[in-house]
């Protein structure tokens, strides 16, 4: 079966958050939300939901909860049940409610950096002081320094995890990623692991759920998934927790706290779609991405001189370094002179400001026109 991610479909005037931060002439790859069409398989579900005619209060019912245990097994060896699943309307509101839940006052949180934005606020909304640890890179690899992040762990509440990661595409592997699982259980920290790019890795690999590392690591781990990133359903504002500690689900549950309300009706139909019956359009989508991935590095290499990036192993997010470029503000630069609007790396921790993310999640040609504006703002310094 053929998909086609190469339309272009207008969003201007939808009220799309990407498409309404800039003017018109602004070509905006800022926010992880793709320009490609939500899988026909979605959509014929939601259309089916809507001749139902009523959209009241809903919950999740054994035909969601099923599909997404049969494809966790599937997909990642992971034996989750039914009833370990706590559905919210985020990923956000679930790593904030974890914080609050399970972090005494005075706790450190720990989290690697550059880092999605939501993560690096979070501890501050509770008023926990935040530990970040860089990232290394070494021989073009981000690497988790694990001397340092033991010390940062110690005494420290819980490790906010970004896996496969944003904004560096980083997909962590076995060895690393049970490194700081067990140095958190060590520590007694809790794990609370964002994987919501988890379906999204390139090349061959395959993403491991922290939680699926061993029974112990399970059992001191908060997951939070969501089909909106890789089958572009955000909007819907549906994710799941795979909580497999009873005592933990229950007091994370309890951490709603009259804030954090069910999910929408559309959103759970999307989400039993998603992993019910797009598994070959998400396949031919990661092949879509990789492929744009690999046109983006090379233009990056030979059309955009003194900017760098490192190959991302995941998402559709590439974070380039643009330090070379002698600019004040590289954002600012390609919004002013490109028309083109990326996200500024401090928004992830990047202090020295010369890093900038850029979204390649749509049409090859919106990629293509994107760094067609990029290359002329430079050659024209």
């Amino acid at each position: 079966m053929s998909f086609d991610f190469d339309t272009i479909h207008p969003r201007l005037g939808t009220g799309s958050t990407k498409w309404n931060r800039y003017p018109a002439d602004v070509l905006p790859m800022w926010i992880a939300d793709m320009d490609i069409a939500t899988p026909p398989a979605i959509l014929q579900a939601l259309h089916a939901r809507l001749d139902q005619q009523i959209l009241g209060y809903s919950v999740a019912g054994a035909d969601v909860r099923e599909a997404i245990v049969a494809d966790l097994w599937a997909k990642y060896a992971w034996r989750v049940q039914p009833e370990e699943l706590l559905f919210l309307p985020g990923v956000e509101p679930g790593f904030n409610m974890a914080l609050h839940a399970f972090v005494a006052p005075g706790q450190p949180v720990v989290l690697q950096t550059p880092n999605y934005r939501p993560i690096r606020l979070a501890p501050g909304h509770w008023n926990l002081p935040r530990i970040e640890v860089p990232f290394q890179l070494i021989d073009g690899e981000y690497v988790t320094p694990m001397s340092t992040l033991n010390e940062a762990l110690n005494g420290a509440g819980a490790l906010l995890l970004s896996n496969p990661h944003n904004p560096i595409g980083k997909v962590f592997p076995r060895a690393e990623l049970l490194a700081l699982a067990n140095a958190c259980l060590e520590q007694g920290a809790l794990i609370i692991s964002d994987e919501i790019h988890a379906e999204l890795c390139f090349d061959g690999r395959r993403h491991i759920p922290t939680a699926s590392l061993g029974p112990e690591i399970a059992q001191h781990t908060i997951t939070l998934m969501s089909a909106s990133k890789a089958y572009n359903v955000a909007g819907l504002k549906t994710c799941f927790a795979v909580i497999q500690n009873a005592e933990i689900r229950e007091r994370f549950n309890n951490a709603r706290c009259g804030m954090v309300d069910s999910v929408s009706p559309l959103g759970l139909e999307a989400t039993r779609a998603a992993y019910s019956q797009c598994g070959e359009w998400l396949e031919a989508l990661k092949q879509y991405l990789q492929a744009n991935r690999d046109y983006l590095l090379d233009a990056v290499r030979t059309r955009l001189p003194g900017v760098v990036m490192h190959a991302p192993q995941g998402t559709f997010l590439a974070w380039l370094d643009c330090s070379a470029l002698g600019l004040a503000d590289p954002q600012q630069f390609f919004l002013e002179q490109a028309k083109v609007g990326l996200s500024a790396g401090i928004e992830f921790g990047d202090d020295s400001q010369q890093f900038v993310r850029l979204n390649f999640g749509c049409p090859r040609a919106m990629l293509e026109e994107g760094l067609q504006r990029m290359e002329h703002s430079l050659q024209n310094r």
